[in-house]
């Protein structure tokens, strides 16, 4: 052989374990950002989870409230939606409590706070009527779910609990 077959020979052999630790460092790269993603979606997920346990934490405390007559339906319904609505990791919380979000959906565009002080005498007492009707109409329903909501949201933070342990 040639002295320039061996120096081919030699050069090739230098780009191939050239090549090699150029793909080894990628693969490490690969790797390390796996594990980065992994640690952040963990991370992530006890966010939503700790954010879940503080919203099941307020629900649970308007619930009992409005069991004991202390919050009206009307304003413990539209708390409860909201709360309910900003869950993330729960889904279809509506269906689950339907009455609960029925009737804040036909009180939803009433006027509060200083809107309402706003509003003449005459139409504040029709959406006081309106309030009052579909409260009325609504009662027995929204007392099964808050029965219903407050043993869920028990459960379910009992179950955040148990999971951040791990």
């Amino acid at each position: 052989m040639t002295n320039y077959g061996l120096l081919a020979i030699f050069a090739g052999v230098i780009i191939i374990i050239l090549l090699a630790k150029y793909a080894k460092k990628l693969l490490k790269q690969v790797k390390d950002n796996t594990e980065k993603q992994k640690i952040a979606d963990v991370e992530r997920h006890q966010a939503l989870k700790g954010h879940d346990k503080k919203v099941l934490d307020s629900v649970v405390i308007i619930v009992r409230a409005m069991k004991a007559e202390q919050c009206d339906f009307s304003e413990g319904c539209w708390r409860l939606s909201v709360l309910l609505d900003s869950l993330k990791t729960s889904e279809e919380i509506a269906q689950q409590f339907p009455a609960i979000f029925e009737l804040y959906n036909r009180i939803k565009a009433l006027s509060i706070l200083d809107s309402r002080k706003e509003l003449p005498k005459k139409e504040r007492m029709e959406e006081d009527l309106q309030r009052i009707k579909a409260e009325a109409e609504l009662h027995t329903e929204i007392e099964k779910d808050l029965v219903l909501l407050h043993q869920y949201a028990l459960e379910r933070i009992s179950v955040l609990k148990d999971n951040s342990k791990e």
